[in-house]
């Protein structure tokens, strides 16, 4: 959804010619994979973090327009509300310190931003949902101002065809309406890009699939939405109810949402592009002029245009990306499911864990997606975003017996998946140094049961326990969230609770 999307208006035969011309470019990735076309091996990685614009009093600023006019970096980018920017990362290929040196640039990127964001008395703050937003912040007229957002959203608006009801049972319950898109802004994230050969393509994705339940339960950072206590990571089901084109008719009927976990194993990058065909009417079906099967014939390389933009608004957890770099084809796992923050070293942190996990499962003789069912990892994610740190989980039994046991998330990745992972950043290549100080973090969220999500939930509560209101007592921790997280300390360090008042005199 990066690239320039020129608004306008669709009539009926623009979807049929753009369905015929989704299936060339399935036949001509089909192709491609045929004739091995795509990049050798290159263990290339790539991140994006998008980020929260706030004020000093921790409230949401709509500046995003002017804050980039300050940056003027081509690495920061708009996101969908006027109060959310991206920052990107480029490729880095895994091994030594490369967790070191990505750390360091994001800490120098984001320092500029904050300091630029400054100027307009704003600062940047990486959380997975900003606890102050309101619902009169996610609103239309607050996305920003590009074409393809607006186009976007008229078109899922158009899909729905009635308003989007949010629905969130948790430590409290939400309940509300919205007449666009804009609450999916509230969602910030990171996301992991990883290179694969398309060999490797299926046991990486299906890898990613397996751990995503984990990867929440270690990093979740979103309780909070509209004033509410919802689940310990609330971006998935807000993403998917505020993006959800069925009404509830075909809710009913079973018809699949935009927002998806998926529904089985795969054995090739083909099963998830086809998917998409399948399952997903066209939302932009923008044609341009390029026949994928011709450029083919004559030897070229095709952009595949219309299937990497339908493959952009079907919002998979763990979605399949198909790019070109210097002429040649390439694939990539991009692993949506991380919240951002709350601080450099957390998002590295968490990057280490993924990079490391994913090789490991992904080279086991007998990988866990053989050993478990799909469902059980949709039901592991689903425990995760409600439960966070404190999450149950079904995993494969170790030992001859087979089967699954239920175990609590921390025991599995203490016991059972840091072990995996060191065991993959040392395939990668990546120094001792490096895997062990930010695994390290991973195991002491474990072992202290903390992670963003937590600390957010029980600095509230003390707040509410001094006599604040809840919105004072949301705006109070949010601002102590960004003051700690200017610190750069991981969050399993932080103090629970607001600092005590300096004395006077």
């Amino acid at each position: 959804m990066g690239e320039k999307v020129v608004a306008g208006q669709f009539d009926l035969s623009d979807r049929q010619r753009y369905r015929d011309k989704l299936r060339r470019c399935l036949s001509g990735l089909e192709r491609l994979l045929a004739e091995r076309r795509f990049d050798r091996p290159k263990n290339l990685m790539g991140l994006e973090i998008e980020l929260n614009l706030v004020g000093a009093d921790g409230m949401p600023r709509m500046l995003n327009g002017e804050v980039l006019e300050r940056i003027a970096s081509r690495d920061f980018q708009t996101e969908l509300a006027m109060f959310n920017l991206e920052v990107n990362i480029a490729p880095h290929r895994l091994g030594g310190r490369v967790f070191d040196q990505l750390a360091e640039e994001l800490r120098t990127s984001l320092a500029y931003a904050d300091r630029k964001a400054g100027e307009l008395d704003a600062g940047i703050v990486m959380i997975g949902i900003l606890p102050t937003l309101d619902r009169d912040d996610l609103v239309s007229s607050n996305l920003s101002d590009v074409d393809r957002y607006t186009l976007l959203n008229d078109q899922i608006v158009a899909a729905r065809g009635e308003d989007f009801v949010l629905d969130i049972d948790g430590v409290e319950r939400l309940t509300c309406t919205s007449k666009s898109i804009a609450p999916e802004a509230a969602c910030t994230s990171v996301q992991l890009h990883l290179q694969v050969t398309p060999g490797r393509f299926a046991d990486v994705w299906n890898a990613a699939q397996a751990v995503a339940g984990v990867q929440i339960a270690v990093g979740a950072n979103s309780p909070f939405l509209f004033g509410r206590e919802l689940w310990r990571e609330s971006r998935p089901p807000l993403f998917q109810q505020s993006t959800d084109t069925r009404p509830p008719e075909l809710q009913t009927q079973g018809v699949r949402p935009r927002t998806w976990f998926g529904e089985r194993w795969i054995s090739s990058a083909y099963d998830l592009f086809e998917e998409n065909l399948r399952y997903f009417p066209a939302l932009l079906p923008i044609c341009d002029d390029e026949d994928p099967l011709k450029v083919l014939d004559e030897g070229g390389v095709p952009s595949l245009a219309e299937l990497v933009l339908h493959n952009g608004t079907v919002y998979r957890w763990n979605r399949p990306v198909y790019d070109i770099a210097d002429g040649v084809p390439h694939l990539r796992v991009e692993n949506r499911v991380l919240p951002a923050g709350p601080t450099v070293t957390d998002v590295i942190a968490n990057a280490a864990f993924y990079y490391g996990l994913v090789r490991a499962l992904a080279e086991e003789p007998r990988p866990v997606w053989t050993r478990m069912p799909f469902e059980a990892a949709a039901a592991n994610f689903d425990a995760a975003c409600r439960h966070g740190i404190d999450a149950r989980m079904t995993w494969p039994r170790r030992g001859r017996y087979g089967g699954t046991v239920e175990v609590d998330a921390v025991s599995l990745v203490r016991d059972e998946l840091l072990p995996l992972a060191e065991t993959g950043l040392a395939a990668w290549g990546v120094e001792p140094a490096d895997r062990d100080l930010y695994l390290g973090v991973i195991e002491e969220r474990c072992r202290r049961r903390a992670n963003g999500a937590s600390w957010q939930a029980a600095t509230f509560h003390r707040a509410l326990e001094t006599g604040l209101s809840r919105d004072a007592a949301l705006a109070a921790t949010t601002r102590r969230y960004g003051e700690l997280m200017r610190t750069g300390e991981p969050v399993h360090t932080w103090p629970v609770g607001l600092p005590e008042p300096a004395p006077l005199g």
